[in-house]
């Protein structure tokens, strides 16, 4: 369930008077992640593509490869204070022998709605653990599509069109084709959720795709990209300087403020297609219009 109904009253500021209404809010829940009947996490999400939110985070971690470095995963039943059911705890069944079986595992990471990295602090860290290079990823996008991306995005946006209240992460190809969307209160929840649609499609590095996100920019979701093999994310708001550090570094495409007619490309510039005779003077960060 991704969305609750709920009692509001609503006030008219300028007018001093009040009506009650109802409304739709997004619904915020923890998952407790296990590994091997170790708790290795919880986080707090929006309910729904929970496996694929558990193998995202564990690939961003560093922690698997591919879907094969799982046996299984499972909800355990519970019920809340209302007496409801619950699927708040999913039990993850490590295959022997890979990292996810391992000592590591032991040591549990904290995180929020608000954030994604725990285990990966600094952008040499990152860097040592991508396991594809993004260097070599020759995909190029056009203008045109970019500019169609961030409408594309909001029009898939089933939950946060009733709520107003989630972030959201696309996959793209560079023709601008949406190969997968996840929505979640987390904007970090909802790139695991790509990534971990992508693994259990087999997908894994993602090449020659575009990653839109509906918020800003920061650190966390260019590690996940970046580990995902993604060579291009676009984000709707800013980049955080952490964020532009990594993505150079790790020869990412980093483009923000994607708010048609206008992108800002701070990494990469080389994939975004530009008619002849419109360069981009030296200068790290370019315009498009």
């Amino acid at each position: 369930m991704s969305s609750v109904r709920t009692r509001t009253v609503r006030l008219d500021l300028d007018a001093g008077s009040a009506s009650e209404r109802p409304d739709t809010l997004a619904v915020e829940e923890p998952l407790q992640l296990e590994v091997d009947g170790r708790e290795l996490t919880v986080t707090m999400r929006t309910p729904g593509h929970d496996v694929e939110l558990a193998l995202g985070f564990l690939h961003a971690e560093g922690l698997l490869h591919d879907a094969g470095d799982v046996v299984a995963m499972r909800h355990c039943a519970g019920t809340g204070p209302d007496g409801e059911p619950t699927h708040n705890l999913l039990r993850v069944t490590a295959r022997a022998g890979s990292r996810l079986a391992g000592e590591r595992v032991a040591r549990p990471f904290t995180t929020t709605s608000a954030c994604g990295v725990c285990g990966s602090l600094s952008v040499g860290d990152v860097l040592a653990r991508v396991p594809a290079p993004l260097h070599d990823d020759r995909v190029e996008v056009g203008p045109d599509v970019l500019a169609g991306l961030p409408a594309a995005l909001r029009a898939a946006q089933a939950t946060f069109e009733r709520t107003g209240g989630l972030h959201a992460a696309g996959l793209f190809t560079a023709d601008g084709e949406l190969l997968c969307l996840r929505e979640d209160v987390g904007r970090h929840n909802a790139v695991d959720k790509v990534v971990g649609w992508g693994l259990r499609e087999g997908r894994l590095p993602l090449r020659a795709t575009v990653l839109v996100v509906s918020g800003r920019a920061s650190f966390e979701l260019v590690q996940k990209a970046a580990m995902a093999g993604v060579p291009v994310l676009a984000a709707v708001s800013a980049p955080s300087s952490l964020a532009v550090s990594l993505a150079r570094e790790a020869g990412m495409t980093l483009l923000g403020f994607v708010r048609p007619p206008r992108a800002n490309v701070y990494a990469g510039e080389h994939r975004v297609a530009r008619p002849a005779g419109t360069g981009v003077g030296p200068r790290p960060t370019s315009v498009l219009t």
